[in-house]
């Protein structure tokens, strides 16, 4: 088998293998709310309500990422309004920026939290597959969706407030234990992840247009 294949436009984007990934997306972003569900409810009682929507990172990633999928899957965007695109075009951005952040973020955590004696669980190694996968398809899916450097800017804006917000207020994520007194490493790694992250949304989304664009330019050297 061409492993090569398994990156081309023909494969990824089989209405079956779509279908699949809607199939493990799907559950998995319900389950990922259920597992904030402790968080969500001290965060309602003990913050203003307003800021719940920051507080499951993971599985509010998996959702924007999800839809975008979803989207994807169904190809209406010739027929959609203006408002309609740019609503869609936000959600793919806040997808794939998200995905790649959390989705690397938890595996890090998992990681961090290892090398200070704690023991990694079959639901860390759970944890750490998911959220590989999600970055990973994040990365991987970034060329087929349309989104532009504005949705780009917002998706950013978004997500740096998230951390703001998070590691400001202290709405994080739920630590492990042995990283409770690393909490400023872990807010500096999250600011910087973010970066990083928008990075190689923008990388995976424009590069490969950039190359198939720069392909069909003539070569006028002598």
């Amino acid at each position: 088998m061409n492993w090569k294949m398994i990156l081309t436009r023909t494969f990824l984007m089989q209405p079956t293998l779509l279908t699949l990934m809607l199939i493990c997306y799907i559950p998995g972003t319900v389950y990922g709310y259920i597992w904030y569900g402790d968080q969500l409810v001290d965060t309602w009682k003990d913050y203003a309500h307003w800021l719940i929507p920051f507080v499951p990172d993971s599985p509010t990633s998996s959702l924007f990422f999800t839809i975008a999928l979803i989207w994807l899957w169904a190809q209406s965007r010739q027929t959609a309004s203006p408002m309609l695109r740019a609503i869609r075009s936000f959600i793919e951005a806040m997808g794939v920026v998200t995905s790649i952040k959390y989705g690397v973020w938890a595996c890090a955590i998992i990681f961090a939290a290892a090398a200070q004696g704690s023991a990694i669980v079959w639901e860390d190694w759970m944890l750490i597959v998911s959220h590989g996968s999600m970055a990973l398809c994040a990365l991987v899916y970034a060329r087929f969706f349309r989104f532009g450097v504005i949705a780009l800017a917002l998706a950013a804006a978004w997500t740096f407030l998230n951390d703001l917000l998070d590691y400001g207020i202290g709405i994080y994520p739920y630590l492990p234990f042995v990283l409770k007194d690393d909490l400023l490493g872990v807010a500096w790694f999250t600011f910087i992840l973010t970066a990083v992250s928008i990075a190689c949304a923008a990388w995976a989304r424009f590069a490969p247009r950039m190359n198939r664009e720069a392909s069909l330019v003539p070569d006028k050297r002598f």
